[in-house]
């Protein structure tokens, strides 16, 4: 069964349990509690990744982000990688020229461990905004973190990155380049403050491929876009979203020039499927979620357009509520498509609830039985479609989960 590290209600959608995950050559763990949560539970992760590794990321676009993101966004640049330096029980946003103060000392502490330059460390942190981070307790720690590191404990891993998470998350997947096999591992940490505008939480994923990081790059934005892009929890986007995906170069297959060679067609299927099964786990444990929720709009005028319209529904506080409550109230679904903004045809507008078709040509089905409907509603994994009736080829699925009470109780109580 899937372990929790806090005393919280595990969520009723997780996953039975933390996936198998196989060793990625070059990199190294360890993780554990430096004393930032008061709590005394996990809340440091240390990775070191060997010379050559390569480096993509995608971060938020908030204009109010973190320092660590201010910071691993600008090191980017330079598309290599020998650590990372990720904590919980902490954002380290909004505090002042501190902020970036305690990232500078935390990625020089690491590079000296590690000998390599700064520029190479890269950084993330979670937790309370506006709250100084106790920097000195990530420093003292980490050569002992060093000592203990490890290329197996990634249940470790993503426990040490959760906050108001109730389960670790993570996946893993294996590929062909070039006729060799590579790995593909992640972990991710997200559970309220999550809409897409990039990518929405932490999520940290690693290879043993030999990729150029130009390509990694334009592998990942692609992934996050049909991924972490496509959930909601509560429409709030975080200030230090954070995706990023580390190609350590250890397995022996022939180099590949160009993100559109067919050798990669394996690997790419592979890092869709590992970012879009942490993206759902995400959406599964999110704050007092009790239902999975697939939105897939069709018909629209373009597929931005159909993501618009199906993002409209999935962040509709009606729309969530009866949901939670188990109440098939399409006309709520009705109101969140026509305050998209986006073109749609009324007079041809469809709707089905768990496959069976409530409404259609803009209005009630005549005769409609909601028996079967109102049986779906009970599940914990809820699809709705939609038609909006243009004929036209613009389609969009994005995943959310409904709103319950609980979700006020946790943030209520987030601080305390």
């Amino acid at each position: 069964m899937v372990t929790k590290s806090s005393d919280k209600k595990i969520s009723p959608l997780a996953p039975d349990s933390f996936p198998v995950m196989p060793v990625v050559a070059g990199v190294m763990l360890a993780s554990g509690s430096c004393g930032l949560k008061k709590s005394g539970k996990s809340d440091l992760l240390f990775a070191e990744l060997p010379e050559g590794t390569t480096a993509a990321g995608v971060f938020t676009l908030s204009l109010t982000a973190s320092a660590p993101v201010q910071w691993s966004r600008k090191a980017l640049r330079g598309g290599l990688a020998r650590g990372l330096v990720v904590n919980s029980g902490g954002a380290n946003v909004f505090t002042g020229p501190s902020g970036m103060t305690a990232v500078e000392h935390t990625v020089e502490a690491a590079a000296d461990l590690l000998v390599t330059r700064p520029s190479k460390i890269f950084t993330a942190s979670t937790g309370v905004i506006g709250e100084p981070l106790a920097v000195e307790k990530i420093i003292a720690a980490l050569p002992d973190f060093k000592a203990a590191q490890s290329a197996a404990d990634w249940v470790g891993a993503a426990q040490a990155i959760m906050t108001t998470d109730t389960f670790p998350k993570g996946a893993t997947r294996t590929a062909k380049i070039n006729g060799v096999t590579v790995t593909l591992n992640g972990i991710a940490k997200g559970s309220g403050m999550i809409h897409p505008n990039m990518a929405t939480m932490l999520a940290f994923l690693f290879t043993d491929a030999v990729l150029p990081a130009d390509i990694l790059q334009t592998l990942l934005g692609t992934a996050a876009d049909r991924s972490f892009n496509a959930i909601t929890v509560d429409s709030d986007t975080s200030t230090s979203d954070t995706v990023m995906l580390f190609a350590t170069g250890a397995a022996d297959h022939a180099p590949v020039l160009s993100g559109d060679d067919p050798a990669l067609d394996d690997f790419k299927d592979a890092l869709n499927q590992v970012a879009t099964d942490l993206a759902h786990q995400v959406v599964r444990d999110g704050e007092g979620a009790s239902k999975f929720i697939t939105i897939s709009v069709t018909g629209a005028s373009s597929d931005a357009a159909a993501k618009t319209i199906a993002f409209s529904i999935a962040n509709s506080p009606l729309v969530k509520t009866a949901i939670a409550g188990e109440d098939a109230n399409w006309g709520r679904i009705v109101m969140a498509v026509g305050k998209a903004g986006e073109t749609i045809d009324a007079d041809h507008l469809a709707i089905t609830i768990g496959g069976v078709p409530v409404a259609v040509d803009g209005g009630a089905i005549p005769g409609f039985d909601e028996t079967p409907v109102a049986d779906h509603m009970t599940g914990q994994n809820i699809t709705i479609a939609v038609d909006v009736g243009l004929g036209s080829a613009g389609a969009a699925t994005v995943w959310t989960c409904d709103l319950t009470h609980e979700y006020i109780a946790i943030n209520a109580d987030y601080r305390s």
